[in-house]
């Protein structure tokens, strides 16, 4: 299955839920996603919801001189995108329990009806 399509439906919300545990800077979030499982997620997408979600007020950022190289902008959530993360994760919980309400009946053999 592609599953392309369903990590841009979620893709926020995985971010979210990421920078929710502790603040980081973009490829550190990429990384972050990419060990939990979202082996598929691109670059581009996680800074490009990252601008985004900044954009809406969702997220605050600063940042950190790198003795490394560039410094790093940092994402922190906030306030608005905690009750955002609440309100998507509900979400989630509604449309993934109807997703494995389906798949489980799909699973199960049919009677067939003898008449």
């Amino acid at each position: 299955m592609d599953t392309t399509q369903l990590l841009k439906g979620v893709l926020d919300l995985a971010v979210l839920a990421v920078v929710s545990k502790e603040d980081g800077y973009g490829y550190e979030v990429v990384r972050r996603l990419r060990a939990a499982g979202l082996s598929e997620v691109g670059d581009a997408s996680v800074y490009g919801t990252l601008r985004r979600l900044y954009a809406a007020g969702a997220l605050n950022s600063y940042v950190v001189p790198s003795v490394e190289g560039p410094h790093r902008k940092y994402y922190g959530i906030n306030g608005h995108g905690q009750a955002l993360l609440k309100e998507q994760s509900g979400a989630w919980t509604l449309f993934a329990n109807t997703m494995n309400g389906l798949l489980a009946s799909a699973a199960q053999p049919t009677q067939e009806v003898q008449v």
